[in-house]
């Protein structure tokens, strides 16, 4: 099997830091919004250390790059306690999204270096800087818009179910929570359906279709 270890190292590395910063926003989010429990637990943090979780965040996505299966991470979950929110169901879904923003926030400031800065291409016993910062940076571009539109696929536990089961009405929201054992379950039968390409692939080239690059 022939792998590229430069190339898994970088995306390792872009992972690792978007679901970091992702984790992060989600914390951040909730403290500001009035429930300090992440923030107690050191979760207001680019520390990764603090959210790794050892299996989403490090072994399958290693797996994944090093196989080309579809990657697949996640970090450890950031604690909400919903009651300590100044408003309950809108904050719960701002910390919800916040998640998924910060992902296009990362993946807009990348695309925005992008654009300016020069790439020049690589030549023989000639060091060149630009190439893997360009490399780097398209990483950082095309794996947040994925993170971002992958989580707000409104399956719970990822952050577009919880949005939508903060937006829906308490007997609706019971009722849809009550997915929430078998939310991994049906994400795998996405993936291996052929579903996966349908949800989130279109939104995705859309949004970087939307971004600046050279």
């Amino acid at each position: 099997m022939d792998i590229n270890f430069a190339q898994v190292f970088i995306a390792f590395a872009v992972l690792l830091f978007s679901l970091t910063v992702h984790e992060m926003a989600h914390a951040w989010t909730a403290d500001r919004l009035g429930d300090p429990t992440a923030r107690l637990l050191g979760r207001v943090s680019l520390n990764p250390l603090v959210h790794a979780d050892p299996i989403g965040t490090v072994l399958f996505p290693l797996l994944a790059l090093m196989t080309g299966a579809p990657l697949i991470g996640w970090a450890k979950p950031v604690p909400v306690n919903i009651r300590q929110l100044e408003r309950p169901q809108r904050d719960y879904v701002l910390v919800a999204a916040a998640g998924p923003a910060s992902n296009l926030v990362l993946a807009f400031a990348a695309s925005l270096v992008l654009a300016v800065v020069p790439v020049s291409p690589q030549t023989l016993n000639d060091a060149n800087l630009s190439a893997p910062i360009a490399a780097i940076l398209g990483r950082t571009m095309v794996l947040n818009v994925l993170l971002a539109v992958f989580n707000m696929i409104p399956i719970p536990p990822l952050d577009g179910g919880n949005v939508l089961a903060g937006l829906l009405p308490y007997r609706l929201a019971t009722a849809f929570n009550r997915l929430r054992p078998y939310g991994f379950l049906l994400l795998y039968v996405l993936m291996f359906t052929g579903g996966f390409e349908k949800i989130v692939l279109p939104p995705y080239r859309i949004i970087l279709s939307w971004l600046p690059t050279q």
